[in-house]
């Protein structure tokens, strides 16, 4: 672990709550039945949280980067996925540029239900920062930091709030 991976490890701490401190009953199931679940399916936090969302939100359509490690796992869990067929109810991302994920949203590939992962959000300093970034895009309400990826949603319903919430 790198000393900014530490630092802000420390500061994610002090600022993560459990699901007694989420006041969004959208987010607060989805804490309590989902990422609070005991079924773990690998040693990555990451990909435990995508396969048990992808379980929670009975996906259908997911995107995930051709070839990666996620996909693999993916696949070998669950073979009735429809892969890379917009509109989509899950996307996961080890990399995001900002210019990409506008284009997203402004295609209608996503959907009010959809959850976009974006692993790693702490590995350096400047991937948090895009991360600070996308999570003040104004379509985006519903934005969770896990500290190992942040998840993002358009849930129009929903007032715009952030969550900082231990796994």
């Amino acid at each position: 672990m790198t000393y900014f991976e530490f630092s802000a490890y420390l500061r994610f701490l002090l600022k993560s709550t459990n699901a007694h401190g989420v006041h969004s009953p959208f987010v607060f199931n989805y804490v309590t039945q989902c990422l609070s679940s005991k079924k773990k399916h690998s040693k990555d936090k990451s990909i435990n949280v995508l396969l048990n969302s992808i379980a929670y939100f009975s996906a259908k359509s997911i995107w995930i980067a051709e070839g990666s490690k996620a996909q693999k796992i993916v696949k070998k869990y669950d073979s009735n996925l429809i892969w890379n067929t917009p509109p989509f109810d899950i996307l996961f991302f080890e990399e995001l540029d900002k210019k990409g994920f506008m284009t997203l949203l402004s295609e209608g590939k996503i959907h009010n239900d959809t959850i976009i992962f974006i692993n790693s959000i702490y590995t350096n300093p400047q991937k948090h920062e895009l991360w600070k970034e996308l999570i003040n895009i104004p379509g985006i309400t519903v934005s969770m930091d896990m500290f190992h990826l942040g998840a993002l949603s358009i849930r129009k319903e929903q007032l715009k709030q952030h969550f900082t919430i231990r796994i």
